[in-house]
């Protein structure tokens, strides 16, 4: 499911809110009810979510203002149950950029707690006992929305900070180790490191909170999916998309019947193909749009997908890794002054980085 609720851009930026968002108000809603709460007690909490989402919405803004600093786009920002997160077209490679830009979410947060510090009597409370402090922050005021809110800003700075990935600690942890080794080698100690912490948090879950094992899953698997996104980065680097393209391609005409590349998926290895008009590129006609028509009586130009992108052969690799695994286009025409030259796609991405993962011990 794709509804996602846009609402609008910021400096370019779109911004996103997934359509799983509604569970977490529902929960919301439900828990409350289930506490014996009212009204206002519903509204209070949800208001809270809400402008607890804008501040994970700066610090994702923050993450993306700083990249744009050094000529990294932010395609998007999206808000998720679970937290925020900014599509940037590529991590930056040099470690002190790549440090300013992850501390700049974390100081947004900072600065909101610090605005919000002086804006409610935090020192007041320190004075209260435990039962005069509840008994304050029972109350639905504004001033109690503010001191929550302050806490979850103070909330956000520590949890970001854990050196792990994908939060936020993880990326300052590999800069700093990047500035004394390649960035490859730093990686691997902060993926280490950060599936060590989620294996602590497993148990630790397992003991006494079940959310710590959700966390841990989180961790775990930013912590193996850095890992391996930098170490297919750094094979790819310096390779040049000709190097990795499939040269003996089948193509198709528009005006051909679907029947032909049901024939040519069954007896040969080829599962996409590109379709030509006078040698122009003019589609492209995946496997599954052929199976799901392979018992009609239609042409390809029926079927084939028009909205495709194509690459030169003389494009870095890791143009090619960004399209097809980024922005999900798996399959890619590949061509030199616009002429077919080949394609390239997941399947022969992934086995050229093995061969050069061999070639490289």
């Amino acid at each position: 499911m794709k509804a996602n609720l846009n609402l609008g851009s910021v400096f370019g930026i779109k911004i996103k809110v997934h359509w799983t968002f509604i569970f977490l108000i529902l929960w919301i809603v439900f828990s409350e009810q289930q506490r014996g709460g009212n009204t206002s007690s519903i509204l209070f909490n949800i208001a809270l979510v809400l402008a607890a989402f804008v501040c994970i919405f700066l610090h994702e803004l923050g993450h993306a203002l700083m990249a744009k600093r050094y000529g990294i786009q932010t395609k998007k920002i999206t808000l998720l149950p679970i937290g925020g997160m900014a599509s940037l077209e590529r991590i930056p490679e040099s470690p002190k950029q790549e440090l300013l830009v992850t501390v700049a979410g974390p100081l947004v947060n900072v600065g909101i707690a610090m605005i919000l510090y002086f804006l409610i009597p935090v020192k007041e409370l320190m004075h209260l006992n435990f039962t005069e402090t509840f008994d304050m922050l029972s109350s639905f005021t504004l001033q109690n929305f503010l001191f929550y809110l302050f806490t979850v800003n103070i909330a956000l700075v520590v949890f970001n900070l854990i050196p792990a990935f994908p939060m936020d600690g993880g990326r300052i942890l590999r800069a700093v180790l990047a500035l004394k080794m390649n960035r490859v080698k730093a990686t691997q100690i902060a993926s280490t490191l950060g599936q060590i912490m989620a294996v602590t948090f497993l148990f630790i879950g397992l003991l006494y909170n079940p959310f710590l094992i959700f966390i841990a899953l989180i961790i775990f698997l930013g912590a193996y999916g850095e890992n391996q996104l930098v170490q297919h980065l750094a094979l790819l680097k310096g390779h040049s998309v000709e190097e990795a393209m499939i040269t003996h391609i089948t193509t198709f005409s528009p005006d051909d019947s679907i029947d032909l590349a049901v024939n040519k998926i069954i007896s040969g290895t080829e599962t996409n193909f590109v379709i030509l008009k006078d040698k122009v590129i003019i589609g492209v006609l995946y496997q599954k749009d052929i199976i799901e028509n392979s018992n009609k009586n239609i042409l390809i130009s029926d079927v084939m997908n028009t909205s495709f992108k194509t690459i030169k052969h003389s494009d870095d690799l890791i143009k090619a890794y960004n399209l097809i695994y980024s922005e999900k286009m798996p399959f890619l025409p590949v061509v030199n002054q616009d002429k077919l030259v080949g394609v390239i796609d997941a399947t022969n991405l992934n086995e050229y980085m093995l061969l050069q993962a061999k070639l490289a011990y």
